[in-house]
């Protein structure tokens, strides 16, 4: 696998705050030591004029530099490896791998393996392989015939374990999700904001769709069988924090949602959650931190599936170069909404 490079800046301020996103991406050289660290090094910083930015420690050591006895920084690679073999486990096995069965495959103590596989994904290993057979539930209820038939397809032992387990994660019933929500009660709301008209809509579990420019004829669209109605007082607290958002982003960050995607889509949606208000993170910064560090284009796909403007703020992310790249709602919104937290654009 050849390893791309981050460009300096981009690479600097990953050094500058000891991002662990970007550890096993690039190592860091200093020159007046003769030492190379990793990104999150909690060593204190060398000047920016003493410092290369190097591919890997391979990279670092045939140039005569040595690993850092602080952070270790030649640990990251296998760590990496680790995480990958373990996700390839779980996404082969009919069953999911208890986390001391996953630990002893790839050489970890459980629970230092635990905290590192969350670190780089996001998501716990017994998270990852629950979002996974919740993505093959909804894939096999497109597919079959039968929700009986879905349910053991998905992976599931028996119906009950299916409707335990699946039907919390969704929101919604197998039933009334293969018949597009039918059953559902989504409660709607359009709000006046500074940005113009916010569509606010959630279940009983929370928030499923927000989104500007768009209005309940939209929402029947994507949720064609469910039943939606105006929110009224049951949703007046909950869009009003919403609103709140709108006007003072990155306040309220426990809001409740339901949504659901793929294993990935859900460590991307976490990690944008995970984004402080008035900090951005590139594109390939993403997908870093979810542990996919080739995979940038899918984790701007994964943006652009976010169902819920604003509260996954998926504005906090731009081009490795620093400007804004696209928004769904449109860069001017991404734009004030930035501002509002106190980041200047590029352009």
């Amino acid at each position: 696998m050849v390893t791309i490079l981050p460009d300096p800046d981009t690479a600097w301020a990953a050094f500058e705050r000891r991002d662990r996103a970007w550890d096993g991406r690039f190592v860091v050289a200093v020159t007046t030591t003769g030492i190379y660290c990793k990104p999150s090094c909690p060593a204190r910083r060398p000047k920016r004029a003493n410092i290369r930015f190097l591919a890997d420690s391979d990279a670092a050591r045939e140039e005569g530099f040595r690993p850092c006895l602080r952070c270790k920084p030649d640990a990251v690679g296998r760590d990496r490896i680790a995480v990958a073999q373990a996700i390839a486990l779980i996404e082969q096995a009919e069953d999911a791998p208890t986390l001391d069965r996953l630990a002893d495959t790839v050489g970890y103590a459980p629970h230092h393996f635990h905290r590192l596989f969350k670190r780089a994904t996001g998501v716990t290993p017994s998270a990852y392989a629950r979002s996974l057979k919740a993505r093959r539930a909804v894939d096999a209820l497109h597919q079959e015939e039968r929700v009986t038939d879905a349910v053991y397809a998905a992976g599931y032992s028996a119906p009950s374990r299916f409707y335990d387990h699946a039907g919390k994660r969704l929101g919604m019933t197998p039933g009334a999700w293969k018949r597009g929500g039918a059953g559902v009660t989504i409660r709607w709301t359009l709000a006046d904001t500074s940005l113009g008209p916010l569509l606010i809509a959630a279940t009983d579990k929370g928030l499923c769709r927000v989104s500007f420019d768009e209005d309940a004829a939209a929402l029947e669209t994507r949720f064609p069988n469910a039943d939606i109605v105006p929110g009224g007082a049951a949703l007046a607290n909950l869009a009003a924090r919403v609103v709140a958002e709108v006007e003072t982003p990155g306040r309220d960050t426990d809001l409740p949602l339901d949504v659901q995607g793929t294993a990935f889509q859900e460590a991307v949606w976490q990690a944008l959650r995970a984004i402080p208000a008035g900090e951005t993170r590139s594109y390939a910064e993403l997908a870093a931190m979810v542990g996919r560090p080739n995979a940038v284009r899918a984790a701007g796909t994964a943006c652009g599936a976010n169902n819920v403007a604003i509260v996954i703020p998926c504005h906090r992310v731009q081009r490795g170069d620093g400007t804004m790249g696209g928004y769904a709602y449109g860069v001017e919104r991404k734009r004030i909404l930035r501002r509002r937290e106190g980041v200047e654009d590029k352009g």
